[in-house]
């Protein structure tokens, strides 16, 4: 047997119609080079057996933990992951790109080059069992661990409305042009998306009226006061006008911008040419919904155990704003899952089983960033509230643009 097969296998046909991984390729590089024309077959025989061993990974959504999940997996497993979209959507960047169209393309970041050894598929999950994730087409994707992170939506142009980039790209140039036209802006929501499009629309264009209406007695009243006096003393400084504790009682529109008259549930009436609904983001987690034992919490998101899993399937997990796993819905307080997420199923992928992993833990409070446009803004830092400097250099000046551009491998 060995005399008929070629002794320059390693470069021939056998090997390539198996249509090896990369780390199958190194297996047979080392053992091939230790016993070549000794051994030839033993070393396919351990090419293929190392393929068919390899774990396979399915996460669904290309936000925040998916991409670092996935990239940091990319190469202990064969690593899939589900992305309607054609590009990642960088948040912050899209906030400041509503005063400063330029910003737009440099947060708007193709998958194209983000693995090196697995695959971004630009598809639809519409479904998901124990043995792998079904696509809006009917095809059928198996994998031996799933997760889920498919985020959480917001209004435009915060985030698309629908998958196609070329259309979000459309709606945030006409969103501009409202905003260059507009004289009075309100906005309806002091979250991080509303209070930072108030400091960002401040310090690019403070020739705007601005007014920014929450429901809450102050800014950010579950953090600690500091933070949130002093950047209503900024936004005041900057000419933004701040009404506490009175609701709009007649929004129009919870995805996208338009002109009309607000009621407040204290009596007041305000007229804007530019009204932005910024009430919170709400989790997608629609594809979760018909898993056995899945329970919802606050904000449409899905309750999880201590290992990130939130039904009875013990294969599937999930991460990222769709999860309530104890952290808020912030990039910084879920980046937390990820190193551990990375852990978990590196055990996983050697043998072990998920109990044998520490449990998930939380932040208590995780650190809080919020730029008032590139130069000034306040910072929970978990120790101390940061100023003007510390948010600037942390955030303000690049809103983090720089680091996930180079996360997938574009600079």
């Amino acid at each position: 047997m060995v005399s008929r097969l070629n002794p320059d296998f390693c470069a021939s046909s056998p090997i390539r119609m198996l249509n090896p991984k990369p780390w199958t390729m190194v297996y047979c590089f080392i053992f091939t080079s230790s016993i070549c024309n000794q051994g030839h077959e033993i070393a396919i025989t351990l090419g293929i057996r190392t393929s068919l061993m390899t774990k396979r990974i399915i996460i669904v959504g290309g936000g925040y933990v998916g991409v670092q999940l996935a990239k940091a997996l990319d190469g202990k497993a064969e690593v899939t992951l589900i992305e309607p979209r054609s590009h990642f959507v960088h948040a912050p960047a899209m906030i400041r790109s509503v005063v400063d169209p330029q910003v737009l393309d440099q947060g708007l970041i193709p998958y194209d080059d983000l693995l090196k050894n697995g695959q971004v598929m630009r598809a639809r999950a519409k479904s998901i069992n124990a043995a792998g994730v079904t696509l809006e087409d009917g095809t059928e994707v198996l994998g031996d661990y799933i997760v889920v992170a498919t985020g959480s939506d917001n209004a435009m142009p915060f985030k698309p409305a629908t998958d196609s980039i070329k259309a979000f790209r459309a709606d945030s140039a006409r969103i501009n042009a409202m905003l260059e036209a507009a004289q009075s802006v309100a906005i309806v929501g002091a979250g991080a998306v509303g209070t930072e499009l108030a400091g960002e629309i401040a310090h690019f264009m403070p020739d705007k009226k601005v007014t920014l209406i929450s429901s809450e007695p102050s800014l950010f009243p579950t953090m600690p006061s500091k933070l949130g006096t002093a950047l209503q003393g900024k936004l005041n400084d900057a000419g933004v006008t701040t009404i506490f504790g009175a609701r709009a009682e007649n929004l129009e529109s919870l995805t996208e911008p338009y002109a009309g008259e607000l009621q407040l549930s204290n009596g007041d009436r305000i007229a804007a040419d530019l009204i932005f609904p910024a009430i919170g983001s709400r989790a997608v987690s629609s594809i979760l919904e018909t898993l056995p034992g899945i329970t919802k919490g606050a904000a449409n998101r899905v309750k999880t155990d201590p290992w990130l899993r939130p039904s009875d399937l013990p294969n599937v997990f999930a991460a990222g704003d769709v999860a309530e796993a104890g952290d808020a819905m912030t990039i910084v307080a879920v980046s937390r899952q990820t190193p551990w997420l990375e852990k978990m199923l590196t055990s996983l992928i050697d043998g072990k089983k998920v109990e044998d992993v520490a449990k998930y833990k939380p932040w208590d409070k995780a650190p809080f960033l919020v730029p008032l446009g590139p130069q000034k803004g306040n910072s929970y830092l978990v120790l101390f509230t940061a100023g003007d400097k510390i948010t600037r250099l942390m955030k303000g000046k690049d809103l983090f643009v720089t680091k996930y551009r180079k996360m997938l491998n574009r600079t």
